[in-house]
């Protein structure tokens, strides 16, 4: 047998070995426990959605869902740890519109979340609430807007991040009501909570369950929610589209997403999992508890959804000039 001959068999058993190698860990997925990695600090809506999915998701898998809080850059530092992790499915995470369609506003990230990101489902979305400290006046949208074009005081938003739901919601909302507004960011939206609550900042767009406690209380003061539909959790409170602002909405939604070269067997398993996790019907409660509406559905579904967003938001991006260093 010539040299060449034996070097194209050598490689051939070799390209066979690598192949059965790699069918053999995607047919024993998952073989050990798999890292989400939340890209928020701790309490807020994103991280107690990925810990309830990880929670029974371990139990459809059969192995533990380790929860890893990496926030940061709006969201960019755990949505590049797992764009470059091994693209094996250990590790995911639950990206939010920071990953699927806000990163126009970025010229130097080190990843390209659309390219590097692979969506595996969309879990939910959840609609948003604009709130005040006590110590505005303002008791409606009309008010709030009327109150921030007086001048009387230069109003601060906080927000879970550049890029995030909670920034992107004030943004169109300073578009379409022509307000001025100062953003600060922060590492997640529960910090940007306990500013607001003690007054360095005076406004937060914020999901509702994780404000409804404090808007009960009387802390701080809901004036309108950003879906076009009032929420069951705030029946009272309308929303912004119909309190001045006509057309507004803003409603945050999630995917669980991996690395972009995660093989289709894998990421077909993980989706067919995660789908039984949302139509749980003893899951129906916790979901109202969080304020969000399950949604499942295909990749295919998710990258559907990711590609729309990307268009509306990347224009809300360009008209206010938005930049992030």
């Amino acid at each position: 047998m010539s040299r060449l001959l034996l070097s194209i068999v050598s490689l051939l058993a070799a390209l066979l070995s690598h192949f059965a190698v790699a069918q053999a860990q995607t047919s024993d997925y998952p073989s050990r426990s798999i890292r989400l990695v939340v890209p928020y600090a701790a309490g807020g809506i994103a991280d107690l959605l990925a810990r309830t999915v990880a929670q029974h998701l371990g139990t459809e898998l059969g192995q533990t869902i380790v929860i890893e809080n990496q926030p940061g850059a709006g969201g960019h530092i755990g949505g590049n740890t797992v764009a470059k992790a091994p693209a094996d499915g250990y590790t995911l995470v639950l990206a939010t519109i920071a990953h699927n369609a806000a990163a126009s506003m970025y010229g130097n990230l080190n990843y390209n979340p659309e390219k590097d990101l692979r969506p595996v489902i969309l879990v939910s979305e959840s609609a948003g609430v604009l709130i005040v400290n006590a110590a505005v006046p303002a008791k409606t949208v009309q008010e709030f807007i009327a109150y921030a074009k007086s001048g009387k005081q230069q109003l601060s938003y906080g927000s879970a991040g550049l890029g995030s739901a909670l920034h992107m919601a004030a943004e169109l909302f300073k578009s379409m009501a022509a307000v001025d507004l100062i953003h600060v960011p922060y590492r997640g939206s529960a910090p940007a909570m306990t500013d607001l609550l003690g007054g360095n900042i005076q406004v937060v767009f914020e999901n509702i369950p994780t404000s409804l406690q404090n808007i009960q209380s009387g802390r701080i003061r809901a004036l309108g929610v950003t879906s076009l539909k009032r929420s069951p959790l705030l029946p009272d409170i309308p929303t912004i589209s119909e309190s001045g602002v006509p057309g507004y909405a803003a409603v945050p939604w999630y995917t669980i997403s991996t690395a972009s070269g995660v093989p289709d067997d894998i990421v077909i398993k993980l989706n067919k999992a995660i789908n039984a996790v949302l139509v749980r019907p003893d899951m129906a409660q916790r979901w109202t508890e969080l304020g969000v509406t399950p949604l499942g559905g295909s990749p295919q579904d998710a990258e559907k959804r990711n590609a729309e967003e990307t268009a509306r938001w990347s224009a809300v991006i360009k008209s206010a000039g938005i930049k992030a260093q």
